[in-house]
């Protein structure tokens, strides 16, 4: 597994545990949290959309 892989792996985990913050804290009405939340799903979420493109998909065998 390439070191890029990894990271899409780690920054898409990171993204989805954003995005069920983000719902948890709009049941709340928490603001704070849900900008917190929304803003580390909207770039951790790109991050790893941008990797996986530029890594292409799915991944080679070298």
């Amino acid at each position: 597994m390439e070191s890029g892989w990894l990271l899409v792996l780690i920054f898409g985990l990171i993204a989805i545990l954003a995005a069920i913050g983000t719902v948890q804290t709009l049941k709340n009405k928490e603001v704070l949290g849900f900008l917190f939340n929304f803003g580390t799903f909207a770039i951790f979420g790109g991050f790893a959309v941008a990797t996986a493109i530029t890594q292409g998909f799915p991944p080679t065998l070298h």
